[in-house]
């Protein structure tokens, strides 16, 4: 591959070379995430496009604005990054989606969708206040465009009428296929090209008829037969109609044919929207034939295309998704809602066993809420299952159409705390803190996948919102009973007991585990620690909170989870109110984004492995019992 000193060198290349750099690019992107994972099908999409955009633009001064970032892998290989691509994703490494501290041609941060049409917009207005001559490109996926967001900055765009550029990148995919009426209607255009050929024939027409020799009202009247008629033929209708000029679809393969419209809209000094058909890991067979299999995928045999996966026990998403079949079997009230995302969170099974009762709303987690929140008030048990990183943006309509009502809605968090390789944009940090402080949310975090399986079955019982949040991948292993064990409201299970007991922990979901770990490293040193697995972080345990900080010189809060609103903040409110003096000590992530990394590393980086709990807590026993801090080895 040729190596570039700037990505402005593709703007003298041959169509040949910059084919042929498209090949290598791709074979870059293969070989990488087989080792790295990552996301590979949309990447492979993206490869010509991409290309050709920088071929035609300078985005030392243009900006350029991807949604999600799933993406731009030929963005960050094109922008001075090939040498270091081979990090991709790795602790240290050059991140899976664009970053601003990254690259300077990174103009903006992503990881969420449907955000590019807003960034980019208030990109070029910046441009005038500041009267910076550029152009601003915003690349949008047509799973993003059924995003809430994107239509309000498509509206606010249309009537600013500023010199905005939307390439819609249209593969019929997000994470799993498109669903929805949008998607429908992109379907007809991709389907009827030769509406291009009857647009300008009909137009022609229109501007024929002697509107002079009409009155007024059969004047109106005929350009509403002309907006009707046009809305119902033509391809782009409806974006026209936002004040936006249409051209395409367009092959999103075809560099040279993308080259000429690129080049012929910057004499258009309007918002234009380009509709581009790409193909979804297009390239590579496997990619291409189970796009949403290879979305996001971990390491896996490039030759065979087959994930390599270690032997282990069943994930907590296929726990929650037999619960919740399981559950439904049993009461005819239940529903599943998710957004977008039927296979990461595990609903696909429930819409194979129950397509009445399921609901894919698209990537709009506002609407899924809210959907919700008018089953569970038209008689319904509705279960939306988001990712946690997601579900931070319904938060609105978490606290006002569900709390507010105390609607019997049960959300199920999947992903919550550190997600390992996706990043800053994924990890799932703050659900404990965004959701404790709506009154009515009751929060639920299982220590292993029985527990997740025994507190869903809890869930449908109650009358109330509910949330439970369980992390990615893997189970314990922990054997699974048929018929679950009922759970005590707002009680929590004492794991380890001892007579007299130095140190207690509370430990929240994941944390149990390690803080038993960290317990029995310290019981080698001869400190006697009592393990609580928290099970409610709301309503939590005030009684055993109460009882333990009078048995012990130390209570630890242990959680995956951000410590400012989380759950050693709500133990740090009661204490105080209770004007309990007993010491605490809060372990959890810090006030800052973590990276990505394997989860290991994050744990590790986090001060949450066994022996680095272990630790912190020596040392925090050592400045009560002796007054000063003792660094332990």
């Amino acid at each position: 591959m040729k190596r570039l000193t700037s990505p402005a060198e593709l703007h003298t290349m041959s169509l040949a070379e910059l084919e042929q750099m498209a090949g290598e690019i791709r074979e870059l992107i293969l070989t990488t995430v087989a080792k790295n994972g990552g996301h590979l099908a949309p990447s492979l999409g993206t490869v010509e496009l991409t290309l050709a955009l920088y071929s035609v633009f300078d985005f030392s001064r243009d900006r350029l604005v991807w949604d999600v970032g799933h993406q731009a892998y030929t963005h960050k290989i094109l922008t001075g990054r090939r040498d270091t691509f081979h990090t991709l994703r790795t602790l240290g490494g050059i991140t899976g989606f664009p970053k601003r501290a990254e690259s300077p041609f990174d103009s903006f941060g992503v990881g969420h969708a449907s955000t590019s049409i807003s960034a980019a917009l208030g990109f070029l207005i910046a441009a005038e206040i500041e009267r910076v001559e550029r152009k601003v490109i915003a690349v949008i996926g047509d799973g993003a465009l059924t995003g809430g967001m994107a239509f309000e900055a498509l509206n606010h765009a249309g009537q600013l009428k500023k010199n905005l550029l939307v390439v819609l990148n249209d593969n019929e995919m997000s994470i799993d296929k498109n669903v929805g009426a949008l998607s429908e209607y992109l379907s007809k255009i991709r389907l009827k090209p030769q509406y291009h050929r009857a647009k300008k024939e009909f137009e022609d027409f229109v501007k024929n008829i002697p509107f002079r020799d009409v009155g007024e009202k059969i004047l109106l009247a005929a350009n509403s037969v002309k907006a009707g008629v046009s809305a119902a033929v033509f391809p782009g209708a409806m974006f026209e109609a936002l004040g936006f000029t249409y051209l395409g679809p367009i092959d999103g393969h075809d560099i040279g044919g993308m080259k000429d419209v690129f080049t012929r809209v910057g004499v258009i000094n309007s918002p234009v929207l380009i509709h581009v058909n790409t193909k979804k890991g297009k390239g590579y067979a496997p990619a291409e034939n189970s796009p949403e299999k290879f979305h996001g995928v971990g390491k896996f045999d490039k030759t065979t295309g087959q994930v390599l996966k270690k032997k282990s026990p069943p994930s907590y998403t296929e726990i929650f998704s037999q619960a919740v079949i399981d559950c439904a079997a049993r009461d005819e009230k239940i529903v599943a809602i998710t957004a977008a995302m039927p296979t990461g969170t595990g609903l696909k099974k429930f819409a194979e066993k129950f397509p009445q009762r399921f609901f894919d709303v698209g990537i709009a987690e506002e609407h899924a809420v809210t959907l919700a929140a008018g089953m569970a008030a038209g008689g319904l048990k509705p279960v939306v299952a988001i990712y946690s990183t997601f579900l931070q943006r319904a938060y609105d309509q978490i606290l006002h159409d569900v709390c507010l009502q105390n609607l019997p809605v049960l959300f199920c968090l999947d992903r919550a705390g550190l997600v390992g390789e996706d990043g800053a944009t994924h990890h799932g940090a703050f659900d404990l803190s965004y959701l404790r402080t709506i009154p009515n949310m009751n929060i639920l975090a299982p220590k292993d996948e029985n527990e997740l399986r025994q507190m869903i079955f809890a869930a449908f019982e109650k009358n109330f919102p509910v949330a439970i949040r369980y992390p990615r991948g893997a189970g314990l292993g922990v054997e699974l009973k048929a018929e679950p064990e009922k759970i005590s409201w707002g009680k929590a299970e004492v794991v380890e007991k001892n007579s007299s007991a130095d140190v207690t922990i509370f430990a929240v979901g994941t944390m149990v585990k390690n803080s038993a770990d960290a317990a029995k490293l310290l019981r080698e040193k001869k400190f006697f620690v009592d393990v609580i697995n928290v099970r409610f972080v709301k309503p939590f345990d005030a009684e055993l909170i109460r009882k333990s900080a009078r048995s012990s010189k130390l209570l630890v809060t242990c959680e995956e989870g951000t410590l400012n609103g989380g759950f050693g903040s709500a133990v740090a409110e009661f204490l105080a109110d209770e004007k309990i003096s007993t010491p605490l000590l809060r372990l959890g992530i810090k006030d800052k984004f973590i990276e990505q990394g394997s989860r290991a590393q994050l744990l590790d980086i986090c001060g949450l492995t066994a022996e680095k709990i272990s630790r912190q807590i020596i040392e925090r026993l050592n400045e009560i019992i002796f007054g000063f801090l003792t660094v332990t080895t």
